[in-house]
């Protein structure tokens, strides 16, 4: 499997440029479901990048209030189905604690997540923290606790708001 560019993180400046994020996105996803054998349809493409817009986590219902003026027909079905879709593909990240979704910056490989949430500007970080999810296992094995999956969504102040 090729791996393109990850995205790149969320960054403090008020240049950053969301399009290109958008944009980025994008092409990896396509790049992988070609790979993949699956289809990016029109609507999970439109919902993949009003996902991407910002780096804010964005709830179901918010997409398809964005994207009624782009698919008039669209119902909470249609949104719902691009999301598992995404989710599936590994695309996008559930926000657990907001019911909400964000980007994947990692898209290109599975990986556990550290998502920071800032509770004031709600702009959410992803982390790699691999050594903080190398501490989780060893915890895990020492329990004999079987993980499946980990997410750990940590709210606080970001680096800009915590400054302001």
């Amino acid at each position: 499997m090729t791996i393109l560019a990850e995205p790149p993180p969320h960054t403090d400046t008020l240049a950053h440029n969301h399009q290109q994020c958008v944009d980025d996105a994008l092409k990896i996803a396509d790049q992988l479901c070609t790979e993949r054998g699956v289809q990016l349809t029109a609507i999970r493409q439109q919902v993949l990048a009003l996902i991407w817009e910002s780096h804010k986590a964005v709830k179901a219902y918010e997409l398809l209030d964005r994207i009624k003026p782009l698919q008039a027909a669209a119902k909470p079905a249609t949104i719902y189905r691009a999301l598992d879709f995404l989710l599936a593909q590994g695309l996008i990240h559930r926000v657990e604690s907001l019911n909400a979704f964000v980007g994947c910056s990692c898209s290109g490989h599975q990986h556990e997540q550290l998502l920071l949430i800032c509770k004031q500007c709600e702009q959410v970080e992803e982390r790699m923290a691999a050594g903080v999810m190398q501490v989780l296992a060893e915890e895990f094995r020492q329990a004999g606790f079987s993980a499946h999956s980990k997410a750990i969504e940590v709210h606080g102040l970001c680096r800009r708001c915590s400054q302001l």
